[in-house]
């Protein structure tokens, strides 16, 4: 039985890596992770940007790289091109036994007020030990927003490998493979196995590399990778229906697209709704998914929590599961 299912899997295989549309599946969550992680900002990233020259004083560079991201030029005029450029970034150019703010004019206010301090606080000899306040932390080692983003594309290719299946059995039916199945040795049983071994291996390869390419290279692997199957069980089963229902590789993989409405709404409701309303987004897998992934990705994650959550997606993912068995076995009859 095992090697039948092999061979199922052993051809899709062979067949989705000569499909551009496979391959086109597999790619683009790594394109999208390459895209984040050059476009989503640090934890501690600052939002003052100043410019120095190289030639200033070395104390001075120091003291204000503690408090804003600078950027060193060798010249006014290359420190005026980049502060002619469209995002804010403000100068600090020594003048006589001080320095002088340079800026382009449409800066917001807290930009110069900053620069403006900064430079205040050095020429009064300020540290970071002279004041009162106290620094709290709340353990968050990973910036935020980039974690968020980043489970979300987790859960675009869990969608993505429902799709992979819906084209397969599309295909599947165009060469009048489906009515062949029941005169094979193999069993449906074995079948559905094939087929979703297939998409799984495609779905958590591209999520592996694109939590690589996005710097999560010190997160539990195994929490990510029993949450990342356990979410895939109902677009497996999506994927199935719809590629049965489907009579082209387009209508199919819009059809699984639809996905898309409850992974969205479990998004916005885990990150916008209130604590007292969560409990109105425990039916949906993909909340439970969701939220485990954001454990895993914050580093706050502990195995009970996992355990649970995963639990939660298997349960709710095998109702569904058993709700449309009889069509799927009625479709690959």
């Amino acid at each position: 039985m095992f090697k039948k299912i092999l061979r199922v899997f052993g051809r899709d295989l062979k067949t989705m890596t000569r499909d551009s549309m496979g391959l086109f599946i597999l790619i683009m969550p790594i394109i999208l992770a390459i895209g984040l992680s050059l476009f989503t900002p640090g934890l501690n990233d600052t939002t003052v940007n100043i410019a120095l020259l190289e030639s200033d004083d070395a104390v001075h560079i120091e003291f204000i790289e503690q408090f804003a991201k600078v950027e060193l030029f060798k010249n006014t005029a290359d420190i005026e091109r980049r502060i002619n450029k469209r995002d804010d970034m403000a100068a600090l150019l020594p003048k006589g036994d001080g320095y002088e703010i340079v800026l382009q004019g449409n800066e917001s206010e807290v930009v110069e007020m900053y620069t403006a301090m900064l430079s205040a606080f050095y020429e009064l000899g300020t540290t970071k030990e002279d004041t009162t306040a106290q620094l709290m932390s709340f353990g968050h080692t990973v910036p935020p927003i980039k974690t968020m983003l980043v489970n979300m594309l987790i859960s675009i290719t869990v969608m993505m490998a429902g799709m992979l299946i819906a084209i397969s059995i599309v295909g599947e039916k165009s060469d009048n493979t489906i009515n062949a199945l029941n005169v094979t040795p193999i069993s449906q049983t074995g079948f559905v196995i094939g087929k979703s071994m297939m998409a799984g291996l495609f779905a958590m390869t591209s999520i592996i590399v694109s939590l690589l390419v996005t710097g999560y290279y010190d997160i539990n692997w195994f929490m990510i990778i029993l949450v990342g199957f356990s979410s895939m069980l109902l677009t497996f089963v999506i994927g199935f229906l719809e590629g049965l229902n489907s009579d082209d590789v387009i209508e199919a993989a819009a059809s699984v697209k639809m996905v898309m409405l409850p992974i969205a709404g479990s998004i916005a409701g885990y990150e916008l709704l209130a604590d007292k309303w969560q409990w109105t987004m425990y039916w949906s897998p993909f909340y439970w998914a969701y939220k485990a992934n954001l454990l895993v990705l914050s580093k706050t994650a502990d195995w009970p929590t996992i355990l649970f959550c995963t639990g939660m997606v298997i349960v709710l993912s095998m109702a569904v599961y058993i709700l449309f068995i009889p069509k799927i076995r009625r479709g690959l009859s």
